[in-house]
């Protein structure tokens, strides 16, 4: 998808003549296009429907995004405060991780905002479309491209039904009356509609034109992820539902494992089989200073030579301990996803840091406390910016989601499919096996409060399928989701670990930002705030 970037941009330059051409690869798909516009090409068509997907990786990976509000208050990630280096910033991180969030934290309200805006995008261009402002080049195209959209708007409320559950349900630009809110289940059954009104019109296409667009593929996960949460989400269980959309994208074709796992977080990603959707990343054509930032995130300063990294990182976010422990000795997830040990710069000579599986507490760590997050290739020489694709949906997540459905409603094969993936980790197959009954039972993870003020050991025994939610944390581990599965497991609120005590369930959804009830005195805040 790097050279697409470029069209792209060229593309939008036919609308905005007066702005800047770093722009023209980023915030200029925001504008709103003031005369009528005649789109005659794919990449003219392009140009507009991009506007509406950038706040997708906004909401996603800017700073206090998704991936953070999914990581950070889970039991896999922490950012402690760092001696002589900072990361206490009005203890922000640490509310994340002890679950006392706010409702004026910055936390609670970037993936609000980010992820309204997007919704409001693509209200505008629906609306320019309808009043005629944008004249596509013919019928099919326009219903194409409003299917396209309107399964888009859905899959932002996927994100809030996920972490606010009860938010407003805005679909007309035009209406400038206070939005009323909405159920949580309301906002579920909008979003089923939407995309089954739509899905039918979405283009057959996996990759190429609609690389990183709402293919019906694309729609199909998101149905299937909607149907796997549906007994959280809507207060009743529909996993062979969820089973059915799995199947439906199996049956494309289009998908395959990645023979390595480390092929996926590649810098030059975007050709994988296994990415169903992606956000489209280029360090030079995207020009938010914390677009993708994982390397600056959780690196130590000294890793600037070890990657001829153009600026230094700041040192930050590092794995739970307990989570690592979790993990099998042998497990290729462990041993390539995770920066640990002697660090070396690029020409082998010793540094100043030898990463370890310990931190003393969410208030205490040095630079050398903790496993770092490698996931994502680092290439040589990278900005402050990577240029990784940051997938959003895989297929392992189509095997994964198919299989918790099957054990959950009983039926036989969760083993077989989790093995599947597991194939790809483990030397020796015997390691990779796991079995239905395996999956059914406790977890790995010694959960308990476990930093230099507190030692207590909870486990994991007692967690109904807690050994298929460990599957989900060593496949998924850094990916912005954590949060979501140990909810759907029972585990977010009940267990302790790390600086972290069990919580109330009225944490299983973020507030509504201050700011936002400020400015709506039809929306009612949630439980608990």
């Amino acid at each position: 998808m790097k050279t697409n970037k470029i069209i792209l941009g060229a593309a939008m330059a036919l609308l905005l003549s007066t702005t800047s051409c770093t722009e023209l690869y980023d915030d200029s798909y925001g504008s709103v296009v003031s005369e009528n516009f005649q789109p005659e090409t794919e990449s003219d068509i392009s140009s507009l429907v991009n506007a509406a997907y950038i706040p997708w990786r906004k909401t996603i990976l800017l700073w206090n995004g998704i991936v953070r509000a999914q990581e950070l208050s889970a039991d896999q990630d922490v950012i402690p405060a760092r001696i002589g280096i900072g990361w206490i910033d009005g203890y922000i991180y640490k509310r994340w991780h002890q679950h006392t969030w706010t409702t004026n934290d910055d936390s609670t309200l970037q993936p609000w905002s980010r992820t309204f805006e997007g919704i409001n995008t693509v209200n505008r261009l629906l609306y320019q479309i309808e009043q005629g402002v944008i004249v596509l080049p013919d019928q099919e195209t326009s219903d194409a491209l409003i299917a396209e959209l309107k399964v888009l708007r859905a899959s932002y409320y996927y994100l809030l039904v996920d972490l606010y559950g009860n938010v407003p349900i805005a679909t007309d630009y035009a209406d400038t009356s206070l939005p009323v809110q909405s159920t949580r289940a309301e906002v579920f059954d909008f979003i089923i509609s939407e995309i089954n009104d739509n899905i039918d019109l979405l283009s057959d296409e996996a990759r190429g034109y609609y690389y990183g667009r709402m293919n019906k593929w694309v729609a199909h996960t998101i149905l299937a992820k909607m149907y796997l949460n549906a007994e959280v989400w809507r207060g009743q269980p529909m996993w062979q539902e969820c089973i059915d959309e799995c199947d439906i994208v199996t049956a494309s074709g289009n998908y395959l494992l990645e023979a390595n796992q480390k092929n996926i977080f590649i810098t030059e990603n975007q050709d994988s089989k296994e990415i169903i959707f992606a956000l489209p990343m280029d360090e030079k054509y995207v020009t938010d200073w914390n677009a993708f930032d994982f390397h600056m995130y959780t690196l130590a300063q000294e890793n600037q030579k070890t990657y001829d990294m153009v600026f230094s990182p700041w040192g930050g976010v590092c794995a739970v301990p307990q989570f690592i422990e979790s993990f099998h000795p042998n497990d290729k997830r462990l041993q390539q996803n995770y920066i640990k040990g002697q660090q070396y710069t690029r020409t082998g000579d010793p540094l100043t840091i030898n990463y370890t599986n310990s931190v003393p507490s969410i208030d205490e760590s040095d630079k050398d406390d903790g496993y770092r997050w490698g996931k994502f290739e680092y290439k040589i020489g990278c900005t402050n910016r990577l240029g990784n694709d940051f997938p959003v949906f895989r297929y392992a997540d189509i095997l994964l989601m198919k299989a918790e459905a099957l054990m959950r409603s009983g039926q036989s094969g969760a083993g077989a499919l989790v093995t599947e993936v597991r194939m790809r980790d483990f030397d020796d197959a015997n390691d990779a096996i796991v079995t239905d009954q395996q999956l059914t039972m406790g977890s790995n993870y010694d959960y308990g409060r476990r930093d230099n003020t507190s030692e207590t050991h909870e486990g994991g025994a007692d967690i109904m399928y807690g050994r298929f939610l460990d599957e989900l944390g060593w496949e998924f581990c850094q990916e912005g989701r954590r949060r979501q599965d140990m909810i759907r497991f029972g585990v977010f609120t009940t267990k302790s670990w790390f600086s972290h005590d069990a919580s109330d369930d009225t944490k299983k959804l973020y507030p509504v930002p201050y700011s936002v009830m400020l400015t709506n005195s039809n929306l009612v805040q949630n439980p608990g705030y």
